[in-house]
This record gives C-alpha cells, structure tokens and sequence, in this order.
C-alpha cells in the first residue's frame, strides 16, 4: 500500500469510528487523554459563499495540520468523496479552507473535515461534520423556496459569552429557522471593545463573561486580533450555527476599531500603544481573512471583501463594502463628488452597476454593512462641525458630501430601468424597516426601495437613530431599547429572516427577535419587466 493510499484510507477509518449520526462540536479538552493527542478543532468548522455547484470549507486545527474534506450527498456519506486540502500553519493562526467545486446543483451537502497531525502522520483527528445547502443554478425555473437570515454585531461594548446565561443564544435562534445561508453584515468582532469578567447591569445584576487574556485589551498586535475570533468560536451555539448553516461574511469598522477611517487618530487613546493606523488595519486585515469562511480573489486583489453571489433564478447578492475604499470621516458637506467624499469608492460602484444590469434574478439584494439614511455620528471636526460616520450628514437637504455619491447610485438603477433591489444592514444595534419615498425627498430622481435594519446578535444595544430626509427615509417600523446600551439580557437582540416563494417570486421580510418572535412582516411584490 502506497503512502497516499494509506492516509486516505486512514482517513476513511478515522471518521467511520466515529457514529456520525450526530455532529461533534470539538473544543480544546481540558484533559489530557489518548484521544485528544490527535489533533483537536478548537474553533470548530464553518461553511461559506456557496454557489450553485460550490462552497468554502474552513476549519482551525491546535497543531501543524493537513485539512481533509469528505462529502456527500445522504447523511450516512454514500458514495463519499474525498479532497486533500491546504497546510494548517502558524503563519495562518492554524486556519485553512478549501474551495470545494463540482458539486452536485442545488443539492444539501453533507461533509465532514479530518485533520492530520504533521508531526506524526499516521495520527488523524475525529471528524469534524457539517452540513451546507447549495442553491439551483441561475438557469431555469425556480423549483424551491429561498430563506435566509441576517444580522450583524457580535460580541460589543463588553458583552461577551455569558455561559451562565447560555452563551450567545441568538445563534441557535438563527440555526433552527433553517435558513440556506447566513449574512453576517459586519462588526464580526469588535477589536476595540475590552472584555473583563463582569459588568454590573443597571438593574443591579451582574453579567458574567467568559475572558481570554487577547479580549481583555484592545487588540493592536495579529495574535490579539486573531484572538477575538477565537473568542468568539468558544460559544457553542456560534460554531453549532456555523457547521450547520453556510455563511456570508462581510465586515465593518470593529473588525479594526471604532469609527476608523483615515481620519482616525489614537496618539491621544492611552489604550493603545501602537499608534499607527494603517499598520493596524493591515493586522487586522489578515485576520478577518484568515477566519472569514469566503471565497478569496487573486493576488491582484487579495483583500477585496466585495463580491456578487448568486443564488440561482430568484435572487443575487451584492455584497459591499463601505469601509475600505471611504475617505475621512468629516462634516460630509462637500458639494462635488472627489475621493475626500467616497464611501464605495468609484470602482466600487461602477461594479455594482454593473453587476445589477446583468442580473436575470427576480430580486438583487444589496448587503450594507451601513444604513443609507440613517444619522450616525462621530464625534465633532476641529471646526466644531458634527462629523459623520455613515452616508447621512444630518442637513436634510440636497445631496453632499458621500451622499453625492449615493444619489449616483440610485439615479443609475433607475436610469438602467432596475427593479425589485432590496438593501438590508445592521451596524445600528436596533431593527426597523424604511421605506425610501422619492416623492418625499429632497433627492428624487432615483426609484423607490426598501431597507431592511437588524442587529445587534451579541451586544449592547442602542438607538433608534434619527432619519435624514434627503432620500426620503420613512421610518415604517421600529424597535429599540429604552436605554442605551441595554445588555443581550434585555432581550434586544434581533435578527432579520427572508422568504422568497418560488411560485410567485413574492419575498417577505420578517424582522425577529431574540426568542426568534417576529416582530414586523413586510412581504414585496416583484415588478415584472
């Protein structure tokens, strides 16, 4: 028997051993046993950017590793295929990932991912097992219904795994709508947020976190922040989601720190000893990308996070990114269009024009990790003017400074004749559904659209933020706390559900909460063109 027959075979035996009718959640074990001398899987599996035909495997092994994917169609992995997959190094935290491609269309994969320990060869670990759904091909008639779910905002302003409380909840909440796929709309961590062990709630109790010695500072070295993602795969309902339910990343300003853009100075903030942004933004750019369970472009473009997915006959998503390519956050009042006013930048948005004009799907779906229409402030200008965080600068009136560049935006899917484009985000810690209604704008040569707002998963949360007018933003409904910064305990915590029917191309927007109640429905026609 030839080495590579052996370790394939090897494989094969190290998972059927296993009674694979239930899926294993590993954690670092904090024995030492015969059986955890094989290598372990302490941040668990995850899937990501599935297509018609494939889909990104990822995992993080304790060692030196060689990744191993087997798949099937049934879940007693009939007819199994195997996949040899990357090196898992400590140059990359021990993550990795494979593109697993010629799938079967549209089907539900069952997989499972073994590690093989590279210091000793013949030693594997359990298998790790998960489960995706693909979509159907973009041709044809629709033959199934979609549903997926969104939210954003994890682990913020001190609140961290409570597992007393049972940990970070609203990801189970999330698993048993059983969605196609999940859209995490940014602020997958919050870099900038220490996390110690209690915080006293106003209510007299007592919120107890789980702390790593990388969460209980602000992360300025790549060890910390790849420490925040580990952090957060220690809860349990977060990796029982991620084995079972395919992901779409995208990220926001906590991925670095809050706020940032390349007005962001800390030389004042005694939190942080490195005091060049650029240099952390680069750290915290190769972690995102090393934990992201997302398809990666070429060398060429290796850090782009925007990307179209296509999720066959009823629907694509266009995934922005409003934080890489935006100038300094300022008073947003300038009156042309220059790269001090970008958001998306002009690549950016040319691309998504782009892209929404090819598109055969009945519904374009645009993910922000901002809303357009929302005020988010960011403190003051030297001159005293209110600075802004997001597209709106609070004057109500005519488009300028990034809102320039939205106005663009919309004047052009008009222009293209576009239809049925619907915007869902987070980023504001409270949920609400807006309505864009040229007839009340300042702005009006665009077509009316909805935006859909949720979040936080597992954070403070704030709000409701005030609307700018300039787009005519009808606030339709929505749900905040009381108090600011009200802990997950409160209950708001909120995440969005979508449904779009096969027969009809009806797609209905349910806003839930927490205990997964839902709040507020809207359900869209499509127009037909």
């Amino acid at each position: 028997m030839d080495r590579r027959n052996f370790l394939c075979r090897s494989a094969v035996l190290g998972s059927q051993t296993l009674g694979l009718s239930s899926i294993a959640y590993a954690q670092a074990p904090a024995i030492i046993t015969r059986d955890n001398m094989r290598p372990q899987f302490p941040s668990g599996i995850q899937s990501g950017d599935p297509t018609s035909d494939s889909a990104i495997i990822w995992a993080r092994s304790d060692r030196a590793a060689r990744m191993w994917v087997e798949w099937s169609t049934t879940t007693n992995f009939d007819h199994v295929k195997r996949v040899r997959g990357n090196y898992l190094l400590d140059n990359t935290d021990f993550t990795g990932r494979i593109d697993l491609t010629q799938l079967p269309q549209g089907q539900d994969i069952f997989y499972r991912v073994i590690l093989q320990d590279l210091h000793n060869e013949r030693v594997l670990s359990q298998a790790m097992r998960g489960h995706l759904r693909l979509p159907q091909t973009s041709m044809g008639k629709a033959t199934r219904d979609v549903r997926f779910a969104w939210s954003g905002d994890t682990v913020g302003q001190g609140f961290g795994i409570n597992e007393a409380w049972g940990g970070m909840k609203i990801y189970d909440e999330i698993r048993k709508v059983n969605p196609d796929f999940f859209l995490h709309s940014g602020d997958n961590i919050y870099a900038d947020g220490p996390i110690s062990a209690e915080v006293q709630l106003p209510d007299g109790t007592i919120w107890e976190n789980l702390v790593t010695e990388e969460v209980s500072k602000v992360a300025e070295n790549l060890n910390e922040f790849r420490g925040r993602y580990r952090y957060n795969f220690m809860d349990e309902n977060l990796r029982r989601m991620a084995a079972d339910v395919p992901q779409i990343w995208q990220w926001d300003d906590h991925e670095v720190m809050n706020n940032y853009s390349d007005s962001k100075d800390v030389s004042q903030d005694p939190r942080y000893t490195e005091k060049s942004i650029p240099l952390m933004v680069a750290r915290a750019t190769k972690a995102f990308h090393e934990f992201a369970p997302m398809r990666e472009f070429g060398n060429s473009d290796a850090e782009r996070v925007y990307r179209h997915i296509q999720h066959g006959p009823l629907m694509d998503m266009f995934v922005l990114d409003m934080r890489s390519y935006r100038g300094p956050n300022s008073a947003n009042l300038q009156t042309l269009e220059t790269s001090e006013s970008a958001f998306m930048g002009r690549p950016q948005v040319a691309w998504l024009i782009e892209g929404l004009q090819k598109s055969k799907a009945t519904w374009k779906v645009i993910a922000a990790d901002m809303p357009i229409g929302l005020q988010v402030p960011d403190g003051k200008t030297p001159e005293g003017l209110d600075k802004w965080e997001a597209i709106a600068n609070g004057d109500n009136g005519k488009a300028k400074g990034r809102e320039i560049e939205m106005a663009r935006l919309l004047s052009e899917i008009k222009k293209a004749n576009i239809h049925n484009v619907v915007w869902l985000t987070a980023d504001v810690h409270y949920t609400a559904a807006h309505f864009y209604d040229p007839s009340k704008a300042q702005f009006t040569d665009f077509n009316p659209f909805w935006e859909f707002v949720s979040g936080p998963l597992n954070a403070g949360a704030f709000g409701p933020n005030l609307p700018d007018s300039t787009f005519g933003l009808q606030v339709v409904y929505q749900k905040a706390p009381k108090e600011q910064n009200a802990a997950p305990s409160t209950g708001m915590q909120f995440f969005g559900q979508v449904d779009i029917d096969a027969k009809s191309h009806a797609m209905t927007v349910t806003l839930k909460d927490l205990g997964g109640d839902s709040l507020f429905s809207k359900t869209l026609l499509p127009m037909r063109v």
